[in-house]
């Protein structure tokens, strides 16, 4: 546990300082060109499934799941590699790491994510992340449903909450009411979705690009 701060930011990953939806795309495309359309389609189907089933993205528990259905396919293997070694700091968004250094001058930056347990913490660490953020990486299922965890691990007087979903910022607002300031950068397709952000009430402030945050005043929200 961390001493007391004053301020504490909390940034998630994917789409929020990370293209994920570009990851995606890159990984849409290799498995069309090694495999096919037909397992593409199969995979993500899978994937779609096992989100659904345990409230995350898991790429390599839907992977697999599909080598159940392909055992005599070894070539299925080499998609874990690709997703490993991915080079996760290309797709960064500009001025990812300037946005996070900048907060960090208001106080400690802490990297919020849901996601597995594998994949999710070697992206954070590939992309760079890890380091911006001294190694403070929360990683879990349900990251709205642990803000009291956060609180005992990162206390502080007041929080900002850098997030992609306005379903989350929507929830953490709920949870720690004026204690927090919730910035939306609208980047990515969850972003993009006018009807699931139009079902939450908006966020305290939004932003085009997560960049705009290397030049944000905390001290004025």
């Amino acid at each position: 546990m961390s001493p007391q701060a004053s301020v504490v930011v909390l940034f998630d990953v994917d789409n929020t300082l990370l293209d994920n939806d570009a990851v995606q795309n890159d990984l849409s495309a290799y498995l069309e060109r090694e495999f096919g359309a037909a397992v593409r389609d199969r995979y993500w189907s899978i994937f779609e499934a096992l989100r659904n089933e345990v409230g995350y993205a898991d790429y390599l528990g839907a992977l697999q799941r599909y080598r159940l259905e392909a055992p005599d396919d070894p070539r299925v293997l080499l998609v874990s590699s690709f997703l490993l070694d991915y080079p996760f700091a290309s797709r960064l968004y500009p001025g990812a790491l300037a946005a996070v250094a900048h907060m960090q001058e208001f106080g400690p930056a802490v990297v919020l994510s849901d996601g597995d347990a594998v994949l999710q913490p070697r992206k954070i660490m590939r992309s760079g992340l890890w380091d911006a953020v001294q190694g403070r990486v929360l990683i879990y299922v349900h990251k709205e449903q642990m803000l009291d965890t956060v609180a005992r691990l990162y206390p502080a007087g007041r929080y900002v909450m850098v997030d992609d979903k306005v379903r989350i910022l929507a929830a953490v607002k709920q949870h720690w009411g004026s204690r927090v300031t919730c910035i939306f950068p609208r980047q990515g397709h969850y972003a993009r979705d006018a009807g699931s952000t139009a079902a939450y009430p908006a966020p305290d402030v939004s932003i085009d690009a997560i960049a705009e945050l290397a030049s944000y005043d905390v001290g004025t929200s």
